[in-house]
């Protein structure tokens, strides 16, 4: 049976059906637009094998598209009347459908694997945008079984999740994302697609995790590459060997372990990929004693925006 998609009449009734209001402490804003939430599924290239796991499911909109490809979804809400109601909404739209579907309401930040019978292939979302950098690091790092990401973030996001290295978005997010896999770009979202309208425009971003990683994958080593990371972007406009020496000692020695690494010791931070933070790891004798540092860029906090922008 065909399943029916959420429509912009059809979103404002279900709210006001619930007696429910959009809160901008959690950014909800909802997608109403069935070609843009088939959009992203269609991208995402989920399937019926697929386990989705899907944050801020909202009113349904996305759950819906996703259910209708035959994907199994396990969908995260933080909002508790938004978390009842899904299931009723799904159940009305879908009938039959609604076995495929779990309902959790969880704050993805502290959301873990044991939480979950069976493992996601897959993430799916409209991330809440103030919390999306920290929520997808969290996700990829807890749940290594998931191949493929797609996700709605703020335009801004999305261009520094996709920059290359040396470029002006380029940074501590760009950096750590691409330890777990390959990033693209999927093109813009209009805010005119939600309700309420935000003041942003949307960008899709799609993660194909490594299918063999180049480097060791592990909790410790992981943390190990992102506080160098940390280092590294904590002060953009020294230099390598500048930036390092607190971690490698004197200028002279921090130079020898960057070279020993084949990084000259004159580029920037924001030049170097992940593989050159791993190799530097790698390469030195004292890797287990890097200094932790503030992730000042890592939560990637947008300006006067971030209590408006869709989650749903």
């Amino acid at each position: 049976m065909t399943i029916r998609l959420l429509g912009r009449t059809e979103i404002r009734h279900l709210a006001k059906s619930i007696d429910f209001r959009p809160r901008k402490s959690f950014g909800q804003n909802f997608v109403h637009d069935a070609n843009t939430v088939r959009r992203i599924v269609s991208a995402s290239g989920v399937n019926r094998s697929d386990h989705v796991l899907e944050v801020g499911p909202g009113l349904g909109s996305l759950t819906l598209a996703l259910l209708d490809r035959g994907a199994r979804v396990t969908a995260v809400e933080i909002d508790p009347v938004l978390a009842r109601q899904l299931p009723t909404t799904i159940a009305d739209h879908s009938h039959s459908e609604i076995n495929r579907l779990t309902v959790l309401n969880r704050d993805i930040l502290t959301f873990q694997r044991s939480e979950l019978t069976e493992e996601p292939t897959a993430l799916v979302a409209n991330l809440p945008y103030n919390v999306a950098v920290p929520a997808l690091l969290h996700l990829l790092a807890e749940f290594p079984s998931i191949r493929t990401v797609m996700v709605m973030v703020q335009a801004e996001v999305a261009e520094r999740l996709a920059a290359e290295p040396g470029g002006k978005d380029y940074g501590v997010p760009s950096v750590k994302v691409r330890f777990f896999g390959n990033v693209r770009r999927y093109g813009m979202v209009s805010p005119t697609v939600f309700w309420p309208i935000p003041r942003v425009y949307s960008g899709l971003v799609r993660i194909d995790r490594y299918e063999t990683s180049p480097w060791p994958t592990d909790t410790e080593f992981r943390q190990q590459v992102f506080e160098l990371i940390d280092v590294a972007f904590a002060q953009r406009r020294k230099t390598a060997r500048n930036a390092f020496a607190e971690w490698a000692g004197s200028g002279n020695e921090s130079a020898s372990r960057l070279l020993a690494a084949s990084i000259d010791p004159s580029r920037r931070g924001e030049t170097l990929g992940v593989a050159d933070f791993v190799r530097l790891l790698q390469r030195s004798e004292d890797w287990h004693v890097v200094p932790k540092a503030t992730p000042a860029e890592t939560a990637e906090p947008v300006t006067d925006t971030h209590d408006e922008v869709p989650s749903r």
